[in-house]
């Protein structure tokens, strides 16, 4: 789906569109004078008389608050399916970390991306020390199948972050299968609305909803939707053992947010691909990335698999001190390391250390501002860069 194009109208058997899914996903049913989306509860504890039956009971188990918003979130990984579990984390780092524990023992192998990441490697240490074989390949050429034999599961990014590559989700998924690995997917880049791992064939869709889910830059939050009822058990025992469970009010402005989910993407969706396109013939820009454009190496691969191509770019400017520069005479661009948030933001990304770019690598999200003002103001910081330090 390109969001610059008008689209067909929908046929009613078609089921609800993305907006309508959003807006409404996961809300109660209407009660005479009660709120169409209860505010968070705060309990620690629930009455409980006689045995222990029902959904709530302690605090660390289970909320209302996370209810909504698992059925909110499980509703755009898989609209119309009723068989899709999804459970809520910290963060996406919980949610990631919980897929990975919860799905391997001593002497399994894994296969992750060498390009994925950055925190990553952290986990790599962890699985290492548990007795588990770490292998890794590039996210490009579905490389991973090189080292996929034997796995037990195979953990995808697509796009990947920075570097914005992608692989065949379908293709993987197949041999991984076919080899007896399950496979997850890292969606955060891409959201429900762009890719939908599940309907591709995954075993688990993973995303960091502190991006582009709740858009707000202001909530750390991730979740895990699979259908198999054991495998979405076997997670959230894992949240319940390490306790990674988020705020009921971080659970409820995430909820909140979804409102406005289609809204938010498919502006920033479509000034992206706008931006990247003018990016394409600055002289000053090179190694460009966005899935969007039909020059990337990855747009064949991303338009059979993607409905919305997301709201990062990445790009390089000659070196350290031009993309410093170019940082500083932002105007209407945060200085910052997320994505996916109505507000634009940018970084030179090897500041960090651990990501193999280059020093004047920029990964750059596109907010929700005037397409026009923002174009104006990077076309400007590339202008006033150039005159500093060219």
């Amino acid at each position: 789906m390109n969001p610059l194009i008008p689209q067909e109208r929908r046929h009613p058997d078609e089921g609800p569109g993305d907006g309508t899914l959003a807006v409404r996903a996961g809300l109660p049913e209407p009660v005479k004078h009660e709120p169409t989306l209860p505010g968070p509860v705060f309990a620690a504890h629930f009455h409980l008389p006689g045995e222990p039956t029902g959904p709530y009971t302690y605090g660390r188990d289970e909320n209302p608050t996370w209810t909504h918003l698992e059925r909110a979130i499980g509703t755009l990984e898989a609209p119309g399916e009723t068989g899709v579990e999804t459970v809520v984390f910290a963060s996406g780092m919980a949610a990631i970390s919980a897929v990975l524990l919860s799905q391997l023992s001593a002497g399994d192998a894994v296969v992750l991306p060498s390009d994925g990441y950055q925190a990553l490697p952290l986990l790599h240490e962890q699985l290492r020390a548990f007795g588990i074989e770490v292998r890794t390949a590039p996210t490009g050429g579905d490389a991973q199948l090189d080292v996929l034999d034997g796995a037990r599961l195979l953990w995808i990014e697509t796009p990947s972050n920075p570097g914005l590559d992608v692989c065949d989700i379908r293709r993987l998924v197949a041999a991984a299968h076919a080899g007896g690995a399950l496979v997850a997917v890292d969606n955060t880049l891409a959201t429900p609305l762009g890719q939908r791992p599940l309907e591709l064939g995954a075993d688990f869709s993973v995303a960091s909803d502190t991006k582009g889910m709740t858009g707000h830059g202001d909530v750390l939050l991730g979740h895990v939707s699979c259908r198999d009822p054991l495998r979405a058990a076997e997670v959230r025992r894992w949240r319940k053992v390490v306790g990674a469970i988020p705020g009921p009010m971080e659970t409820w402005l995430a909820h909140r947010s979804l409102a406005t989910l289609q809204l938010r993407i498919d502006r920033q969706c479509a000034t992206a691909l706008e931006l990247a396109r003018v990016l394409a013939e600055h002289p000053d820009v090179t190694a460009l990335r966005h899935p969007g454009l039909p020059e990337d190496p990855s747009h064949a691969i991303a338009s059979r698999q993607m409905r919305r191509f997301g709201s990062v770019i990445s790009f390089e400017l000659a070196d350290r001190a031009w993309a410093e520069r170019f940082l500083e005479e932002l105007r209407l661009v945060d200085d910052a390391t997320s994505f996916g948030g109505v507000r634009s933001s940018a970084e030179r990304r090897g500041r960090w250390g651990g990501d193999a770019v280059a020093e004047g690598f920029i990964r750059f999200s596109v907010g929700a501002e005037d397409p026009e003002d923002l174009i104006a103001d990077v076309l400007r910081a590339l202008d006033a860069t150039r005159k500093a330090v060219g």
